[in-house]
């Protein structure tokens, strides 16, 4: 697993929205997770599990059977082999509200409001505050040397083929480029080795691969630590991939609104978060690796085994009391915990590089998060010109935040919601040609955990799809004309949802009809 997402950062400033959920005051034993729990539960979307749950497997199956759909937070509080620890799964899930309170606002009603909102969030930074180490929660208790075995905490096998236990999934690792001293943080997988040694996967390309072999020209072992019981925040900006120049911290101060409590490591020297519940710090050392995995990754299929993976020698771990790890479970469609917030940042950094390109006329942008998050994109344009679409397509493809990885990109017109995949295939279905409509591009960035690209070997070389579903511009305007319905039955519909017996909420329709028929009644 490693976790990231391009975005492109965009200008401007949304309006803040007003929490209802209470103001939590952060007291000197109140991590940011404690802050960000309370607020969920205030909104009856955490759920509690008090009965014993085995951390080997047990605590994934739970949240894979419930995470198919619209579910809670799911905290577990009585994990066996480890009284007095947690586990926290499905942070976000599939659940709109909760990405929300995520990223400081409040809940919206549409997926394209939230990416709105991260778009222009996305275009503040600001550095993080250092404050002095006793300050931290992480360092209510620190442990060194030979005394050190990390696997008091509740690591987790997800499943039945991984190849062992991962304390690292939903998790923020620190590193440094030794050359301009740029602070990264990342999302990598970690596997337990022993207890002073953990895997530290990462794919050729990301900023820590980068970061390492820098380290390792040098002759010196990598400086290197983990946080974990992490705001799901930092977990976001952790598992995007930002530009290289930059460091996630300052894009999570700008989108938190506040800057990050960070405090520098006398032994690693690096700046880690002070309300992280758990940090290990050691170094990675040339040519020390061990055969990490298979791991379940986000695609719903396990990442062929690594036979050469660094490790992190651990000589320092700090961690508050009563810790709460915080875990990512990477499954198929909407079990996978990583789906809406990489969807959202997708889409939130291609609709940023359409408009900084000066492409007109873009109306939504949508990653399907069940398409593994970032494999299929969908943009709603209002068609202006000819070859508009087929230059939406090019671009969203390959502008910096669509071009790893995603495998399909399609274009519908701006009557078409692209959150709505039953109204997508609709378009594809009866406004495509195929003959005329699809093109390939090939030898494109994709990811060496796709297990499409057969033999392994040819990865991360891949492919991408461009579906054009608008309608025909040359014939847009004598376009056989689609059912639509009147505003004003719609709208006596609505009023009248209850005194009709309907159950739930009437959908919501924005495109109506809007010409008058011959036969229409006066």
């Amino acid at each position: 697993m490693d976790m990231s997402v391009t975005v492109g950062a965009a200008e401007g400033e949304p309006q803040r929205a007003k929490t209802e959920a209470k103001t939590i005051a952060r007291g000197a034993n109140a991590s940011d997770l404690d802050a960000w729990l309370e607020k969920v539960e205030a909104l009856g979307e955490l759920k509690r599990i008090t009965a014993e749950v085995d951390p080997d497997l047990e605590a994934a199956t739970i949240t894979y059977l419930v995470g198919g759909e619209k579910s809670p937070a799911l905290l577990f509080e009585n994990i066996k082999g480890h009284p007095g620890h947690r586990a926290l799964y499905n942070m976000i899930g599939c659940n709109l509200s909760r990405f929300c309170l995520m990223i400081g606002e409040q809940p919206v009603d549409h997926p394209l409001k939230a990416v709105q909102i991260l778009q222009q969030k996305l275009g503040r930074k600001m550095p993080p505050k250092e404050i002095s180490a006793d300050q931290a929660i992480c360092n209510q208790n620190i442990v060194e040397g030979d005394d050190i075995d990390i696997r008091i905490f509740p690591a987790q096998r997800m499943w039945p083929l991984d190849g062992g236990m991962y304390l690292g999934t939903g998790d923020a690792v620190v590193t440094k480029d030794p050359e301009t001293g740029r602070i990264n943080v990342g999302t990598y997988r970690m596997m337990i080795k022993g207890p002073r040694e953990v895997g530290v996967y990462t794919s050729p390309g990301k900023d820590a691969t980068i970061d390492r072999e820098k380290w390792w020209k040098m002759g010196k072992p990598m400086p290197i630590a983990a946080a974990y019981g992490i705001d799901p925040l930092l977990f976001l900006v952790a598992a995007t991939s930002l530009p290289k120049t930059e460091c996630e911290y300052e894009y999570y101060s700008g989108i938190n609104g506040a800057p990050i409590e960070v405090f520098t490591s006398e032994l690693t020297g690096l700046p880690l978060p002070a309300r992280a519940e758990i940090v290990l710090e050691g170094f990675l050392y040339p040519d020390e690796t061990f055969a990490e995995g298979p791991f379940g990754e986000f695609t719903g299929y396990y990442g062929r085994p690594s036979g050469a993976t660094p490790f992190m020698r651990v000589e320092r771990v700090r961690y508050r009391d009563n810790p709460t790890l915080t875990c990512a479970l990477m499954a198929d469609t909407a079990a996978n915990e990583a789906g809406l917030f990489w969807a959202a940042l997708r889409s939130a950094g291609i609709w940023a590089d359409l408009q900084k390109l000066g492409v007109p006329g873009i109306k939504g942008v949508w990653s399907i998060p069940e398409a593994a998050g970032w494999g299929i994109t969908v943009v709603s344009i209002k068609q202006m010109y000819a070859g508009h679409a087929a230059q939406v397509m090019a671009l969203a493809a390959q502008c910096t935040a669509g071009a790893y990885f995603g495998k399909y990109v399609i274009v519908v017109d701006d009557d078409i919601d692209p959150t709505n995949v039953n109204q997508v295939l609709w378009a594809m279905a009866t406004r495509s040609r195929p003959a005329q409509s699809i093109d390939i591009l090939r030898e494109t960035w994709s990811t060496y955990l796709d297990p499409s690209l057969n033999p392994p070997e040819i990865r991360p070389w891949g492919s991408k799809c461009l579906i054009n579903a608008c309608m025909d511009y040359r014939f847009i305007k004598t376009f056989s004309k689609r059912t639509k319905l009147s505003k004003d039955a719609y709208e006596n519909v609505v009023a009248r949802w209850q005194e009709l017996g309907l159950s739930g909420s009437p959908p919501v329709i924005s495109v109506f009809e809007d010409e008058t028929s011959a036969g229409s009644v006066s």
